[in-house]
Order: C-alpha cells, then structure tokens, then sequence
C-alpha cells in the first residue's frame, strides 16, 4: 500500500490545522460519514504519533501515516490524497 499526498492538499491541511512546524498526522478509519471506500466507514484524521504504520509520507511540514489496524479498509488500494480546487477541500482517490 502507498500513500501519496500533493503538496496543495498538504497546505490545505497545514492552513486548516493552524500547523507551525513539524507534525504527524494519521488518516483513520471512523464508522459513519460519506464518500469511503467502505459502505458505512469513512476517514478521518488526527494528529498523534505514529506506532504501527503500514503507509506513510511526508510533504511539506506533515508526516502522514496510516496505522496497520486500519489496513482492512483500504482492501489493497493504495491511496492519493489531492486538493479539490472546486470545492477547495481534500479529495481522496483509491487505487489498487
């Protein structure tokens, strides 16, 4: 599995945050929401320290990671996370 995340979403995610310096933030699985991979799941994010990822990335200030307990999700895709210019909010794209 891989985990990409270009720099526009990265700034997104730095300006929303109020991010000043270096940080880790984790894409996780949370039960609700619209628009997953999984009917009923969805992702989400927070900042905490990475213990088991599976995936990560850094772009800009922000280490992005996955943990290993959320790997059922993504069912062997990979993962894009990229900025929705119409919308100006992250777009995320699974790829097997």
């Amino acid at each position: 599995m891989n985990l990409t995340v270009t720099e526009e979403a990265a700034k997104w995610y730095e300006e929303e945050l109020d991010i000043d310096g270096n940080v880790d933030l984790r894409f996780y699985v949370r039960y609700g929401g619209v628009g997953g991979l999984q009917p009923g799941f969805s992702l989400a994010i927070k900042l905490e320290d990475p213990e088991e990822p599976i995936a990560e990335t850094t772009t800009g200030p922000i280490h992005f990671f996955i943990e290993a307990d959320d790997e059922w999700y993504f069912d062997e895709h990979s993962l894009e996370v990229t900025l929705d210019e119409k919308w100006n909010e992250p777009s995320f794209e699974y790829k097997k």
